[in-house]
């Protein structure tokens, strides 16, 4: 192995301090993108990008109190509520994602947790996306062993439960579960031998100090996220943050690079705001390391771009959706 090899395999660690990342933040942008973009290219093709589709299963009526999400039944948001999908839906809404590139699909719903009779229709959903061959996804709130282990019976890829914010920062959007409750559901997920799914979301008010200990948090776990959803919060009027202040885009930029080079194994996506950002910003976000997004015209509940607006950008910059 070379010596450049060498360093960059070194940096697979799980005991990154507070100082070393928020160096990171602070490199000129243009050093800070070479040294994650040398990282990507060592762990991925470049030219590449993971494509899912997420889908609600289950919409409103969530009795959590999170800041940015217009699914809590605590803020009027007009909103539509709507039950648990049936499971030919689903199954039309899968092969729509496959026939339009996606190979992960992701479902999620409304839930503070699932009642252990709430996963057997899921459990049909999951079989039914399975059997067309795409990857599985879900996220459902907080979930027990017992319910962790039936999920990976089922054929689980991937759970999706992000930390949203720094362990400080969490009460000023979240009152209503603890971050040690994230912590433990995530714990139940990697114990059951599923892959992890798990990242924040940026713009809600937090500073630099919080954004650094989010990625310590992602980074430090004792095996890095397989997959790192990146958002940049969509502010929805009805909701506490929908005054937020506009997120400056080379900071979010800066966070992909730093998330890449803290996580360099890991699929790294841009999740909710893309239908904010630019061509331009989101073709730096993908030079900085990102390597995944969710195609369809929403994500849950918020606007994201249509499948055809993204294959469009990657032909332009030469992308492969995978």
């Amino acid at each position: 192995m070379t010596q450049t090899a060498t360093a960059i395999d070194n940096n697979l660690r799980h005991d990154w301090q507070v100082g070393e990342i928020d160096s990171l933040f602070n490199l000129p942008f243009n050093d800070l993108l070479f040294h994650a973009q040398q990282l990507h290219r060592h762990y991925f093709d470049p030219n590449q990008v993971q494509v899912s589709t997420l889908l609600s299963i289950k919409t409103g009526k969530c009795p959590e109190d999170c800041g940015y999400c217009p699914q809590s039944i605590r803020y009027d948001t007009g909103l539509e509520v709507e039950p648990l999908m049936p499971l030919d839906e689903v199954i039309e809404s899968a092969k729509a994602a496959k026939a339009n590139g996606s190979s992960r699909f992701c479902m999620g719903a409304a839930w503070r947790s699932p009642k252990d009779r709430d996963l057997e229709p899921v459990i049909d959903m999951v079989r039914a996306v399975k059997d067309l061959g795409l990857e599985t996804c879900l996220t459902l709130g907080m979930l027990t062993e017992s319910q962790t282990r039936r999920l990976k019976e089922a054929g689980l890829d991937y759970y999706n439960h992000n930390l949203d914010t720094s362990p400080e920062y969490y009460g000023e959007v979240i009152t209503t579960r603890t971050y040690q409750d994230r912590l433990d559901t995530l714990e139940h997920v990697r114990n059951a031998g599923m892959h992890v799914c798990c990242g924040g979301i940026l713009g809600m008010g937090e500073s630099r100090y919080d954004r650094v200990r989010l990625m310590q948090q992602l980074a430090n776990q004792p095996q890095h996220p397989e997959s790192v959803p990146i958002n940049m919060l969509v502010r929805v009027e009805g909701t506490p943050l929908q005054e937020a202040e506009d997120f400056d885009h080379l900071e979010f930029i800066r966070s992909i690079a730093v998330a890449r080079i803290l996580m360099p194994q890991s699929y790294v996506r841009l999740s909710a705001g893309r239908e904010e950002m630019s061509n331009e910003m989101q073709a730096l976000c993908f030079l900085a390391g990102a390597n995944s997004v969710f195609y369809g015209e929403k994500l849950l509940t918020t606007p994201n771009p249509g499948a055809d607006h993204d294959q469009q950008l990657f032909d332009k910059l030469g992308i492969q959706a995978i």
